[in-house]
């Protein structure tokens, strides 16, 4: 009886998935295949066939990788120093660190367009200490749109690490360096594999996002750096070609259901625990 009280609860969850999720996919895949009356997949050969789109969907995952490779580097050390904090402080740490989550991304991105544009703060700042003769164009390139992606979901970063990481035992390290091992190889032998299940969420949530951001690539990289997702919007509300718009956003849904499945293979191949179960 208690089984079965469970799976009804369950019910209403699973209807709220089939519904908002499940039939809008479908809809999307079947809206993919459709080519003038007919079921075809030639709109997913097009695509791949067509210089102009491959370079935008590389351009893409190269954005989203740099921009989580980024948050990997810079939020393990911040997540793992807010761990070892106590409490009080650690609450404070994290209301600073998803504070950037609280404004508004047009808000963040119109910000990062006054300082990275041409009379921005780092070029009048480069000029003042006559590092550059001339201004540099950093606005409206990759490298704009990852730092305003970074920014936006570095945060996200953090506070999956620090959920994992406030959760493991310090006696562990000190075990590790009472047989011989320094702090920072204890830090990589211990430190990290228990960590792997926050990074995974985090690496999941920070691609994912940046893959399918639309406003900080819009604002940040213009036309001259196309994502995706801006080219979604394009074939979307102004050519309305509804054909090629699915096809691109089913291209980015299965592109992030792999990457996400490939990180999660990798991080269990790593994680000695899982290897012994």
């Amino acid at each position: 009886m208690k089984n079965k009280r469970f799976y009804l609860l369950l019910i209403p969850a699973f209807v709220f998935l089939v519904v908002f999720m499940v039939v809008p996919l479908f809809n999307v895949f079947r809206g993919s295949l459709q080519q003038q009356g007919e079921y075809t997949f030639r709109g997913y050969s097009s695509f791949f066939q067509d210089s102009y789109y491959v370079g935008i969907y590389i351009r893409t995952l190269r954005i989203a990788v740099v921009t989580t490779i980024l948050a990997i580097i810079m939020g393990f050390p911040t997540a793992y120093f807010i761990s070892l904090l106590g409490n009080k402080y650690r609450g404070i740490f994290i209301i600073l660190a998803v504070f950037p989550l609280l404004t508004s991304p047009v808000v963040r991105s119109f910000a990062w367009m006054i300082i990275l544009g041409r009379n921005g703060v780092i070029n009048r700042l480069l000029l003042f200490l006559n590092i550059i003769d001339q201004p540099l164009r950093i606005l409206y390139t990759e490298v704009s749109i990852i730092l305003g992606l970074l920014y936006l979901f570095l945060p996200l970063m953090i506070v999956s690490l620090v959920g994992v990481m406030q959760n493991i035992n310090t006696s562990l390290i000190l075990a590790a360096q009472s047989l011989g091992a320094s702090r920072f190889k204890a830090f990589i032998k211990v430190i990290f594999p228990l960590s792997l299940p926050g990074l995974v969420v985090g690496s999941a949530l920070v691609f994912t996002g940046s893959l399918t951001a639309y406003t900080t690539p819009a604002l940040l990289g213009g036309d001259s750096s196309r994502v995706l997702s801006t080219l979604i919007y394009r074939y979307a509300m102004t050519f309305f070609d509804w054909e090629t718009s699915s096809v691109i956003a089913m291209i980015m849904i299965v592109t992030t259901f792999f990457v996400v499945g490939w990180v999660s293979y990798i991080s269990s191949r790593l994680n000695p625990e899982k290897g012994r179960r």
